[in-house]
């Protein structure tokens, strides 16, 4: 994995919130483990030829880290993907080596509270510059985008589609990978080719739909929609790995299949109600970020909580 994060100043206060089970980690400090930076959630920690990943309890919205967290919600995430990993490994490697802190290199040991749950030692990976997008229903960027020109991503579609409405089969939409925290914008197959060559461009499609195809289905045994997802890439020598985080709230839309009906938005899992919430107070989307009002922290943690159970069928406890 490629460093493609940023250092992020991040200076708040987060109060104990009634009813929470713990305070949310913002930011680690490892000691002299070098870091090589902060995301808008994950820290990243060089160790030796690997690497460290870490899900702070950081929430993010139009692109900017909000002043306060969500506690547990990097354990959460980490949950989910690992779940993930083993469920999806025999479609494709991913770059995961351990996840029990106990696994860990000793000098790593010496900070498992901060790492507990929330962490993963990685193989390094050398990234493609692309984000891998599935999308088996229209929601969001595809959805404005499909109202304009009918299209996503220079793929026609039928119509007389709706926002939400399920698509006659998965569609591979790729998007540009942000380098400066940015809004990834979203490209065409063929503009994707030219970035990373043809030929991985077709195994890259050809394993992120498979990826999409098998999620789905699970999340439908599980009373869910996987409306849309990303997924990123490596490679190390010849092989091609899974990496980052996979099939989490952040990363995907999810909806109660029991609630869906196509015409509008959906009830969801992710961090709409977030959204929601910044807009009702007109936040100017710029720097810099409110904190959220512990109602707000209370309500999407549980909707994270509710995510990982309704995926995995079990209960965390964060």
């Amino acid at each position: 994995m490629t460093n493609r994060s940023h250092a992020l100043r991040i200076d708040v206060s987060v109060p104990i919130l009634k009813g929470l089970p713990l305070s949310a980690l913002l930011t680690t400090n490892l000691g002299d483990i070098p870091l090589i930076g902060r995301g808008k959630v994950r820290d990243l920690y060089a160790v030796g030829d690997d690497l460290l990943l870490v899900a702070t309890d950081r929430i993010s919205a139009f692109d900017h880290v909000l002043g306060s967290g969500i506690p547990g919600k990097g354990k959460i995430l980490t949950q989910i993907s690992l779940f993930w990993f083993e469920l999806l490994k025999e479609i494709v490697p991913n770059h995961l080596i351990a996840a029990e802190v106990s696994e860990f290199p000793a000098e790593l040991q010496l900070y498992a509270e901060q790492l507990e749950g929330r962490s993963m030692l990685v193989r390094r990976a050398t990234m493609f510059p692309v984000e891998c997008v599935a999308r088996g229903y229209l929601a969001g960027s595809g959805w404005k985008e499909y109202r304009a020109s009918g299209t996503v991503c220079g793929i026609a579609l039928p119509e007389g589609l709706q926002d939400g409405s399920r698509l006659p089969e998965a569609i591979f939409t790729p998007a540009t990978k942000s380098q400066d925290g940015s809004h990834d914008e979203n490209i065409s197959f063929g503009q994707m080719a030219a970035v990373v060559g043809r030929e991985d461009a077709e195994e890259l499609r050809r394993l992120t739909l498979a990826l999409y195809n098998r999620a789905a289905a699970h999340t439908e045994e599980r009373g869910l929609i996987l409306a849309d997802t990303k997924f990123e890439f490596g490679r190390v020598g010849d092989s091609i790995l899974l990496g980052d985080e996979v099939l989490t709230p952040d990363s995907s839309r999810f909806w109660d299949r029991s609630a869906w009906k196509p015409g509008g938005a959906q009830a969801s899992f992710d961090k709409q109600y977030v959204r929601d919430y910044l807009e009702s107070i007109r936040w100017n989307k710029q720097a810099p970020a409110p904190a959220l009002p512990a109602e707000v922290v209370e309500r999407t943690q549980s909707k994270y909580l509710e995510a990982f159970r309704l995926l995995t069928g079990r209960e965390l406890a964060v």
